[in-house]
């Protein structure tokens, strides 16, 4: 990993929704950073402002790509650069989903809102290699459908043949929405995984990944087969600065991702 940032392009920025922009980066010159699995991030600086932390959203060769949402100083400046803009970028850190887990079983994922970035490069790769995994289930949930993420896509994923059931659900539907309606978790009841046999991967708000892994767990899935992303307050990536500690702990050098089974009793001591 680089511990330096490297100068990368900005090649593309799409806005998905009013506050949020997936940036294509490619190099600036002949240095590029190793390749990122799925679930690792990098530290992105934008110059003269900062640096934050954020997860891959999907990796083309050379090319990174990143979801950010304008939260802060750091993220609103990246938020804000357009093609031919330059940033800092540093990496890969941190821990992956690890889909090797997964070969042979049904595959359950469950995002809330930005949660969906950092689990798309997992969906794509499963799509990418069907014939690895059984039964592929995405369920995603957002407050409204306004902050939905790669709406596009979602229509593709929902149109894939094979074993794929891809559903969707809001909080607070607008006018003309015709989907579904409540918390995320609901979707599971209608999800078709064998649960004695299904890798299950959730990112999200912190009180929705406690309440779809306890949930997975009620259902039957072994906790040490439910993986959740946890970005917590990671600031300098390498383990020094204690930002990210939960218990003994450090995020961004032993996780984002970890097992449910580890994560649950630390995020049990934090509800006290």
């Amino acid at each position: 990993m680089n511990r330096v940032p490297l100068p990368y392009r900005v090649t593309r920025a799409r806005r998905e929704t009013s506050d949020t922009v997936t940036l294509g980066l490619a190099p600036a010159g002949p240095a590029a950073l190793a390749p990122f699995a799925p679930g690792q991030f990098a530290m992105l600086y934008a110059f003269g402002v900062g640096e934050i932390p954020v997860s891959i959203s999907r990796a083309d060769g050379p090319e990174l790509v990143h979801t950010v949402r304008s939260v802060g100083a750091v993220s609103a400046a990246l938020c804000a650069l357009g093609p031919g803009d330059q940033v800092g970028v540093r990496g890969p850190f941190g821990t992956g989903w690890d889909l090797q887990r997964a070969r042979g079983r049904d595959v359950v994922v469950v995002a809330g809102g930005i949660g969906l970035a950092p689990l798309r490069p997992l969906i794509l790769d499963v799509l990418a290699a069907p014939h690895r995994y059984g039964r592929l289930n995405v369920l995603i949930g957002a407050r409204t459908p306004a902050e939905l993420l790669y709406t596009g896509q979602l229509r593709t994923w929902a149109a894939a043949p094979g074993a794929v059931h891809c559903a969707v659900t809001v909080d607070r539907p607008a006018a003309g929405w015709r989907g579904a309606v409540g918390v995320v978790t609901t979707l599971l009841n209608g999800a078709p995984f064998d649960a004695r046999d299904t890798a299950a991967y959730v990112c999200g708000p912190e009180v929705m990944i406690r309440v779809t892994a306890r949930d997975l767990c009620h259902r039957g899935v072994p906790p040490h087969r439910i993986r959740v992303s946890l970005e917590r307050n990671m600031r300098c990536a390498t383990g020094h600065c204690g930002h990210c500690q939960l218990g003994g702990v450090l995020l961004c050098r032993d996780g984002p991702v970890i097992g449910w089974d580890r994560a649950e009793p630390l995020m049990s001591v934090r509800e006290l």
